[in-house]
Parts: C-alpha cells; structure tokens; sequence
C-alpha cells in the first residue's frame, strides 16, 4: 500500500488511487460510522478524508508510520473538526448580547437627570467622612475591609458609618420629593 500511496504522490496515479480508493474507502467509513452514528456524515467524512489523501500524498513518508495509520489519522481528525464545526452556535441576529438597548426616552433622560442632581444635592448635606466612605465603596468599588485598612479605622465603623450615611441620604431625598 505504500508503494500506490507513493505513486500517487510522485506521479498523481489514479490507477493507484482507484486501488487504494477500494481497499481504504470502505474500512474508513466503517470507523467513522462507528464513531459518528449517522451514516450520511460517515461517508461525507470518508469522501473527504480520500480527497485530503489525494491532496496529501506527497507528504506521507514511510519512516514515520505506515499508509492504514496516516489515512484513519487523516479521518480521526476531519471528524474532529466536523465535531467543531457542528458545535458551534449559529449566529443569531436577535441575539440580545447583539442588539442596541433601545434609545431612552427625551422624559426618561430628563427624569434621571434630575434625580441625579437630587442625589447629588443630598449628598452635599453628608459629613465629609461619610461622604467620602461612600466614593469609596461605591464609585471606587473598594470592599470595606480595603476601605478599613486605607482610612486606617475599624471596619465595624465604616460599615456603621456608611449606613448612617444612607439613612442621612434617604432623609435628604425624602425631604426634596
């Protein structure tokens, strides 16, 4: 079998192909129906696999193994990318992680502009040690534990600070409503 593997390589003989073709063509779809369960992907992936030893022949060399060992590697790993390829998720258009949020509303922009300026008014009726734990954990996103050893405090009191802070600022909101 090496020798018609060889020929088709040096001199794309397709005498030599057609014999090969009958001997290997049959055990490779027989491997790959056992692998694949579907008789239909079984011999497109073994009439590949003989294109690709086509193709490939050149660059078989019989120091490094033998034809049955090249061919049935050539198979495994046509099937593997079928695998790949199958697996993959078709694109889908609608998709949410593809879609634009939707463009709010001129009300909607102005009502949470306003409540930010709301919140930013009742923020500068904070004491400066609360107001500044605040930036911390929440427009710094440090833990409070990192808060803790930064300010050089207790962590029991940045957390008892920071919920005075928001009982301070729920106040202010409510006051300002």
């Amino acid at each position: 079998m090496a020798e018609l593997l060889l020929a088709i390589g040096r001199d794309r003989d397709i005498q030599a192909f057609e014999l090969l073709f009958k001997y290997y063509a049959p055990r490779v779809k027989a491997y790959l129906a056992r692998l694949e369960r579907d008789n239909q992907a079984a011999e497109e992936l073994m009439q590949e696999t003989m294109i690709a030893v086509w193709n490939k022949s050149a660059q078989f060399e019989t120091a490094r193994g033998n034809v049955s060992t090249w061919i049935f590697t050539i198979a495994r790993n046509l099937r593997i990318d079928a695998y790949r390829k199958n697996r993959r998720p078709d694109f889908d258009p609608d998709d949410p992680a593809f879609v634009p949020d939707p463009v709010p509303s001129a009300d909607s922009l102005v009502q949470e502009l306003q409540e930010a300026e709301r919140l930013r008014g009742a923020m500068e009726t904070l004491p400066e040690q609360q107001l500044q734990l605040l930036r911390l954990a929440f427009f710094s996103e440090r833990t409070h534990s990192d808060i803790a050893d930064a300010l050089n405090i207790p962590i029991g009191t940045v957390k008892s600070r920071i919920r005075l802070a928001f009982s301070k600022l729920r106040a202010a909101l409510e006051e300002r409503s």
